[in-house]
């Protein structure tokens, strides 16, 4: 547990110091969840494109390729925001 500061007997300038320390834990934490949920999601893809997408070669059809399709075009504009390509070039 921490303590807090009393904001009538602290200095104005620790207070802001202290808010900003608090401040960028939780920015942390919270940047550290996101990843980990990021990881889990690439990581459940990873093991579906390992298996073909749940898709058996003599059962591969058209319909098969739009969904890729539609994946690819999902993670394009991922890959294309995260690297600065495509639209989001500068």
């Amino acid at each position: 547990m921490t303590t807090r500061l009393n904001p009538i007997t602290t200095p104005r300038h620790e207070l802001r110091a202290e808010k900003a320390r608090r401040n960028k834990e939780a920015a942390l934490a919270a940047f550290i969840g996101k990843k980990a949920e990021i990881d889990e999601m690439l990581a459940r893809l990873q093991a579906l494109s390992d298996d073909h997408f749940n898709a058996h070669p003599d059962d591969v059809n058209w319909g098969h390729v739009g969904i890729l399709e539609h994946y690819a075009s999902l993670l394009k504009r991922i890959t294309d925001s995260a690297f600065g390509e495509g639209e989001h070039a500068r």
